[in-house]
């Protein structure tokens, strides 16, 4: 892969600093199986387009499209990084938990079961408030939108556009959907130290998710505490001074550091599928921690 015609600013941490050289990865992006807008394939074909050695498949509360995605990978020569994102409470505030490198799917298959009710659950809780409201937007519409994936908030304003009540997806959130607004119902809570363990029963390593300026150094050693391996350096949402801020705190407590560009298959807006440039070295850094877990948990297992 050839390198960027101009070296991109990310500020003065050496790791990010200068013009990259790729192979690159993402290790976030989102497909029909929760609230992404392209299936599997399509998403393993964008980025073998976009030239990428690796993507994570991390669906909301899902790993169903992961085996789509890895046939797909495996015929196109993109590796497929097993993953999920799971919503999670830290002392009073949601957070997002990434689960990466994650070996036993039917762990987090039997785990997330219950959180898909619950988000049918709310689903239908946010239609009513806008029913209420004088939008008269269906479960039914809304479930066409997911067709079959794990229903969220993204469906919900795509039946909103569709039925004319908003005129583009982010008026949705704007005024009615996004935090604070009068159609928005928390999720259910899921504990963050459960979000952890749940991920590393399944094999996985546990990545916070795009946390910006939350990753502070207290904080994300509070979160070592209870197990986290890595914080999101690289996203979209993150001005260099937040990923240099990010990643010396990563350094300083030995965790690890990860990067995506959270893309949702749009064409539209800042997210783009390899946009971060994520250094192929960040995921052999991740695998080598796998490796060495599973090394350990082996010569446990010996009698």
């Amino acid at each position: 892969m050839s390198a960027p015609a101009s070296g991109v600013p990310f500020g003065a941490n050496p790791e990010l600093s200068g013009e990259r050289i790729g192979p690159f990865v993402d290790l976030q992006t989102h497909t029909t199986a929760s609230d992404g807008a392209l299936s599997p394939t399509v998403v393993l074909e964008a980025a073998k387009t976009a030239e990428l050695a690796a993507i994570a498949i991390t669906d909301h509360d899902t790993v169903d499209g992961l085996p789509e995605a890895m046939q797909a990978g495996a015929r196109l020569g993109v590796r497929v990084v097993p993953g999920v994102e799971l919503s999670t409470h830290f002392e009073g505030e949601e957070m997002h938990m990434l689960g990466l490198h994650m070996t036993d799917l039917d762990v987090l298959s039997t785990a997330l079961s219950g959180f898909r009710v619950g988000r049918v659950d709310r689903s239908e809780q946010i239609v009513a408030v806008l029913n209420r409201a004088g939008i008269p937007v269906t479960m039914e519409a809304v479930l066409k939108q997911a067709a079959g994936g794990a229903v969220g908030r993204p469906h919900i304003a795509r039946a909103m556009v569709e039925g004319g009540w908003v005129s583009e997806f982010r008026e949705a959130f704007d005024k009615w959907l996004g935090a604070g607004k009068s159609a928005y119902v928390a999720k259910e809570q899921f504990a963050v130290a459960d979000a952890i363990a749940l991920v590393h029963r399944a094999g996985g390593l546990t990545v916070w998710a795009h946390p910006g300026e939350l990753a502070t150094l207290a904080r994300t050693a509070r979160l070592a505490a209870l197990g986290l391996d890595a914080v999101e350096v690289l996203h979209p949402s993150h001005p260099p001074y937040v990923q240099n801020k990010i990643l010396n705190a990563v350094n300083e407590l030995h965790l690890l550091p990860s990067g995506g560009s959270d893309w949702h298959g749009t064409t539209d807006g800042y997210r783009r599928l390899g946009g971060q440039q994520v250094p192929m070295q960040w995921l052999i850094r991740q695998d080598a921690l796998v490796a060495s877990r599973q090394a350990a948990t082996s010569a446990l297992a010996q009698p």
